[in-house]
């Protein structure tokens, strides 16, 4: 009988599995809404229990085993300490968001609750009708009155010194891992930022900043990539060495560059100043971890970079969102087919899975999966993280739907 994890890396190997593979939660933009969460254990007549909220900006709950395997999910994840492959009962502390959701969080000290209802963390706040935090312009203000801001080199090598990994770290993320991959059969999602690399198109000063600068300032980016690329470099022979018997799929990078209809840059940007730092960085993944898989996150319109994604050495792209831009998921595959895994992209997630019937989802699905799945290189999941107003019912639907 084939495992969950033997079936997942079949996929990633282009290889005939079983069934499509399938994924809830194993990194932070294929979960599901902390408010969405106990009413999917509810439909799917599971025992009611308090959501862990991993991810306490995009309010994410960590699926518990028992969902993954009433929804036919292949992986678990490992995101910075926190697993669903065990219980870890003292990670988790009760807190109530003020009324709101009965959940778990890590740390109860770091909300603070305002008179009207908000909820504040750090800058971030969640007011009374929100179901995420979020902070002013995104945390990503722009004045175009004077010189763009950059960020300051010295500053940056500083950070980066901070950053690096250190032998009590590598100690306890090996011992995470090698327990996790004693404790379950399914594929092992491993995300840190430990190895994680700041480059990034909407990094280093926000969205509407990092582009123009790109384009008005390529050497000073060339110096800023070559920093963060020797730092990931110097995390990755550190660690990587210790913990790759135990995981099989790696987050390397965050990097949304697409709009609903465009890139945010130029693919001549992404060739010239992204490409060959992170083909250094993959490069040097699959040289000491060749069975590990390394995994881009980039939303949007992207279709036109995937050759170049691909190029850079990537092993998988998520989240698949085909419904931006032109291009359907025909084309995706066709450009994708045999080259790169996708993960995700199981259902429209901003028309179908919130504005369709139950029979919508289940149809598009189906519409969807055989066209991905063909030779191999799909695991099923939707475009993005699953949100608080989605009804259980269209989950249950959008994963069976996969068979």
């Amino acid at each position: 009988m084939t495992t969950s994890r033997e079936r997942v890396l079949q996929a990633l190997s282009f290889q005939p599995t079983d069934r499509v593979p399938r994924d809830l939660g194993g990194m932070r933009s294929t979960g599901i809404s902390a408010f969405a969460y106990p009413k999917l254990v509810a439909a799917l007549g599971l025992p009611p229990r308090p959501p862990k909220v991993e991810d306490t900006g995009q309010m994410l709950a960590l699926p518990d085993l028992d969902v993954l395997e009433a929804l036919g999910c292949d992986v678990v994840s490992i995101l910075d300490g926190a697993t669903n492959a065990f219980k870890q009962p003292d990670l988790w502390k009760p807190y109530d968001f003020n009324g709101r959701l009965p959940g778990m969080v890590r740390n109860p000290a770091a909300f603070q609750t305002q008179p009207d209802g908000t909820i504040l963390q750090d800058r971030r706040r969640m007011p009374p009708s929100s179901y995420v935090f979020d902070e002013e312009h995104g945390g990503q203000p722009l004045n175009i009155a004077g010189d763009l801001p950059k960020p300051d080199l010295e500053e940056v090598k500083r950070n980066l010194a901070a950053r690096e990994v250190r032998d009590e770290q590598i100690v306890a993320l090996r011992e995470l891992c090698r327990r996790v991959r004693e404790s379950t059969d399914r594929a092992i999602f491993l995300n840190t930022g430990a190895l994680s690399t700041p480059i990034c198109i909407h990094g280093w000063g926000g969205l509407a900043v990092f582009p123009i600068i790109c384009i008005t300032e390529p050497d000073f980016v060339v110096e800023l990539h070559e920093l963060a690329t020797e730092h990931a470099l110097k995390n990755i022979r550190a660690l990587l060495p210790e913990i790759a018997p135990y995981v099989d799929i790696i987050m390397m990078a965050a990097d949304d560059w697409g709009t609903q209809n465009s890139t945010i840059a130029s693919p001549k940007v992404f060739r010239t100043l992204f490409l060959p730092y992170r083909r250094r960085i993959n490069n040097e993944v699959h040289r000491i971890a060749p069975q590990v898989k390394t995994f881009l996150h980039s939303c949007g319109a992207i279709y036109t970079l995937i050759d170049l994604v691909i190029e850079s050495g990537f092993d998988i792209l998520n989240p698949v969102q085909w419904t931006a831009g032109k291009q359907g998921y025909r084309a995706w595959k066709e450009q994708a087919k045999g080259r790169i895994t996708l993960w995700g992209g199981g259902v429209h997630s901003q028309a179908t899975l919130p504005l369709g019937s139950v029979e919508d989802v289940e149809r598009e699905v189906r519409e969807v999966v055989p066209v991905m799945a063909d030779g191999g290189g799909y695991v099923f999941c939707n475009i993005h993280n699953i949100l608080a107003e989605i009804a259980p019912e269209k989950v249950i639907a959008m994963y069976r739907a996969a068979e």
